[in-house]
């Protein structure tokens, strides 16, 4: 039996997303972004204060749509049998504090968080990272595990900043999108230019790329690149 209240029926509307938030968490293993059960993904809930996390120590093959853990915006548990995340009171924060953000995940994958021990940003010297940062990725403050600090720490570095990923120092990887998809995506990005940038610079001082070539870049891939609604949609008008 739950130790949580009984759910109220609007929560049967989460059963998609949370099929979806126990999927994207495989992707998080494929890239090897996480080692046994550190990292996780949550989204928020359209329509609703609430978001949708994984359970904290569960093994990444033993995680279901059933054993993810839906809370309010708050962090209170409202549906689930299993302890949520330790880094829900983070998630909450976020949600809380930037109504944008529909998803969320943490990671510590290797070379981006060899960047946090360093206390210092990745910088964009890539086109790869002008698409998808804009920017370069920032360091975000120490702050330990348990409170809303980590999710303070989130807002106060990446609200008016381009990059959907911010380097908590000494930790690792935080990566916020319009849903957790898009949030998967820049954890995955993240991971990939920080292990190219640090190779770089074992050959020497990486380029530059000037300021107006990044903002050139940055729309053309956030506005331009892919396919269009007409192309995608079977009922769009041709």
């Amino acid at each position: 039996m739950s130790p949580y209240p009984t759910p109220p029926p609007s929560l049967a509307a989460v059963a998609p997303l949370r099929q979806q938030v126990s999927d994207l968490h495989r992707e998080l293993v494929r890239y090897q972004l996480v080692v046994w059960t550190a990292g996780n993904v949550s989204a928020r809930v359209p329509g609703l204060d609430l978001f949708v996390i994984k359970p904290s120590g569960v093994d990444y093959d033993r995680l279901t749509a059933d054993s993810m853990i839906v809370c309010d915006l708050d962090g209170t548990v409202v549906d689930g049998d299993l302890a949520p995340s330790s880094d829900t009171a983070a998630h909450a924060y976020v949600y809380r504090r930037l109504p944008e953000v529909g998803g969320i995940v943490h990671t510590h994958s290797t070379y981006a968080t060899a960047w946090a021990a360093r206390g210092e940003p990745v910088p964009c010297v890539l086109t790869a990272m002008a698409d998808e940062f804009g920017a370069e990725i920032p360091v975000g403050p120490f702050a330990l595990i348990g409170d809303d600090s980590i999710g303070r720490g989130i807002v106060d570095t990446l609200r008016g900043h381009r990059s959907p990923a911010v380097l908590m120092r000494s930790h690792g990887v935080f990566t916020i999108g319009k849903d957790a998809r898009a949030a998967v995506k820049a954890a995955v990005m993240c991971e990939d230019v920080a292990r190219t940038v640090h190779i770089t610079r074992q050959l020497g001082d990486p380029l530059p790329i000037a300021p107006a070539d990044i903002d050139r870049l940055y729309h053309r891939y956030q506005n331009v690149y892919g396919q269009s609604t007409a192309t995608t949609d079977p009922g769009a008008s041709r």
